[in-house]
């Protein structure tokens, strides 16, 4: 195999996913950090010049190439069985050790090898369903992630209106939760009365990884729109944030695909708490507003055997309730007790609880208060029918909140989420 600059006169050069392969072969043959590093640009090189057949044709080999060796590995797994020890655990881990994971630390060598690597993960992370054997190089690039994108490299940062202008096009771009309409929107969530933070990575410079949304408000903050809809006025918004004792933490967006599975919020949401208990020490509540996506989708599972249940889905479906006061009342109980019983059923075996919910709770945070209408938006009343949810931070018992969810799955909830819970779930009021 010879790097491109020392192709033998007269041969013609691989075609473009043969030579990309045999690059890829070799990292595992070089032994020189210097030279394994050229080829590892080379490699990067080569696979910017395929085009998409012949690049997924790549993902595949390195996929499908580099498997452990079945004979050392039978060796060492039978070693064990007969000698449990740490030292024959210890030869098995090594054994089942796909050479592919090397290949890849090799890869991330090259200038720009990381951000290749996580953009490669990205594209595959669409074809999982159709194409399995994929999914061994994606468990490889997320075991390889979860080491380099430790907490320990991992810098908090806070985005106001002065950081870069390439940083504050990304949020733009990034935002996940709520859409962020152009730079007087952005300038408004970024006033003397917002905070915005994010974690950065020196193998990823100016791309944030994950970023977290604060409004500096009094009292718990139940809907959106009052977070997101305000005139710019400096002054006002500081005199907002001085008298301000609740944070309101209202929107946390993942930027990076290639990274899905790799958790920063809960070590983002913790600092962040404790940079902002430093600079507002006023502030004594820390709380989130959030969605409950995976509500409306559980309330219709339930509606297949429920004659009332199936009737309040009617009563919503394909209608305007939300901007009829009396319609709207008439449903409001009926639906907050729904999401009262889907937010706290027991979390067991089988049964998925609601991504969001199981973030906040896995956490530590505590089930706080189910919230009517608090986001009218037509994704909200599509996913959960505006309802939003506060999951309280109380300092003095997060640890205590999660390993109770941890190690039984017990939600921690307050005494108002227990009183919606008293009544039929299901019936109309």
């Amino acid at each position: 195999m010879y790097p491109a600059s020392q192709i033998p006169d007269g041969t013609l050069p691989p075609p473009p996913l043969d030579r990309a392969s045999q690059l890829a072969a070799s990292l595992l043959s070089e032994r020189g950090e210097a030279s394994g590093a050229l080829i590892a640009r080379e490699l990067h090189d080569a696979i910017r010049t395929l085009d998409p057949a012949a690049s997924f044709g790549f993902q595949r080999f390195l996929a499908t190439a580099f498997q452990p060796d079945q004979a050392a590995l039978r060796a060492a797994a039978e070693r064990y069985l007969v000698d449990n020890t740490a030292e024959a655990a210890a030869q098995l881990a090594r054994a089942a050790d796909p050479p592919r994971q090397e290949v890849l630390r090799r890869m991330n060598m090259a200038p720009g090898g990381t951000a290749a690597l996580a953009a490669m993960r990205s594209e595959i992370g669409a074809r999982l369903g159709t194409e399995p054997e994929l999914k061994l190089l994606d468990a490889d690039l997320k075991h390889l992630f979860a080491s380099w994108f430790n907490r320990g490299f991992l810098t908090l940062q806070r985005i106001d209106w002065q950081s870069p202008a390439a940083v504050l096009e990304k949020l733009i771009a990034y935002e996940a939760v709520h859409e962020i309409r152009g730079w007087d929107d952005l300038r408004r969530r970024l006033a003397p009365d917002r905070r915005c933070f994010a974690f950065f990575h020196p193998a990823l410079p100016g791309e944030p990884l994950i970023f977290v949304e604060v409004a500096l408000v009094e009292g718990l903050a139940a809907a959106v729109p009052p977070l997101l809809v305000q005139d710019f006025d400096a002054d006002a918004a500081r005199a907002r944030a001085a008298r301000a004792d609740t944070a309101i933490f209202y929107s946390i967006s993942n930027c990076q695909d290639g990274l899905r599975g790799v958790s920063f919020g809960n070590f983002l949401i913790k600092q962040v708490v404790e940079e902002l208990r430093s600079e507002f020490p006023r502030l004594n509540r820390f709380s989130t507003l959030s969605p409950v996506p995976g509500f409306r989708r559980w309330l219709g599972r339930q509606a297949a055997d429920d004659g009332q249940l199936s009737a309040l889905l009617r009563e919503t479906d394909g209608q305007t309730w939300w901007q009829d006061p009396v319609e709207g009342e008439r449903l409001r109980a009926g639906l907050l007790r729904s999401c009262a019983h889907y937010l706290t059923q027991p979390v067991t075996a089988g049964r998925r609880i609601d991504p969001v919910a199981r973030f906040h709770l896995g956490n530590g945070a505590r089930l706080e208060r189910i919230n009517w209408l608090g986001n009218t938006a037509p994704r909200a009343i599509e996913e959960s029918f505006g309802i939003m949810v506060n999951y309280l931070y109380d300092h003095d018992s997060i640890e205590e909140n999660h390993e109770a969810f941890a190690r039984d799955g017990r939600i921690v909830r307050s005494a108002a989420v227990d009183a919606l819970l008293g009544g039929d779930p299901f019936t109309l009021s």
